[in-house]
């Protein structure tokens, strides 16, 4: 069973959202791919004003397609999160408490995460259209130029993720391949 999340995620929330556990998010979500992350961190770094609030926010890694007539975005899925791994731990540590992507992420990461507070969800790659039926308006922030990788403002409702990697660093990619093995293990020694 799915559990809902009304975003912003607090800090506070961070820590009651687990590593396995499916939610729906709902609310305001921003959008950046690589180019996006390292403008931001360029910012940061000359101590200048980024151009939306970072503290509490959600990033999704995507880069949507053009939305056809009446619909707020095209096709909408994941992109691989490890492209923003050099960026994520000056954004966690400027007040990002969740990324949805798809992938592995780097130690620096997950130890920035759990320094100071920050969840990663997955989103199902492959799905994008599918996806883009839980965005329901989007608009443009900054870094128009980037086209499809600009960032975004998005509002979406029941958007289906699943937290892979938790703010105590419990990481499902890991967990869940030794839950695997260990049941495979224990089918061929019923055999």
């Amino acid at each position: 069973m799915e559990r809902r999340i009304t975003l912003p995620i607090t800090r506070e929330m961070v820590d009651t959202i687990k590593s396995g556990e499916s939610l729906l998010l709902s609310g305001i979500i921003y959008t950046a791919r690589d180019a996006a992350h390292k403008r931001l961190v360029e910012l940061i770094e000359s101590g200048k004003e980024l151009p939306f609030d970072i503290k509490d926010a959600t990033i999704y890694y995507v880069g949507p397609t053009p939305a056809k007539p009446g619909q707020a975005i095209g096709s909408a899925g994941p992109t691989t999160s490890y492209r923003m791994d050099a960026y994520s731990p000056a954004l966690i540590r400027e007040g990002e408490t969740g990324m949805i992507g798809k992938g592995k992420r780097s130690k620096e990461v997950i130890d920035a995460m759990k320094r100071y507070g920050a969840v990663y969800f997955a989103a199902i790659g492959g799905a994008g259209a599918l996806l883009s039926n839980c965005i329901k308006s989007a608009e443009i922030v900054a870094y128009e130029d980037l086209g499809a990788e600009a960032l975004r403002r998005l509002v979406v409702e029941d958007l289906p993720v699943v937290c892979v990697i938790d703010s105590e660093g419990n990481n499902l990619y890991e967990t869940g391949r030794r839950a695997y093995l260990d049941t495979i293990a224990e089918l061929r020694e019923t055999e």
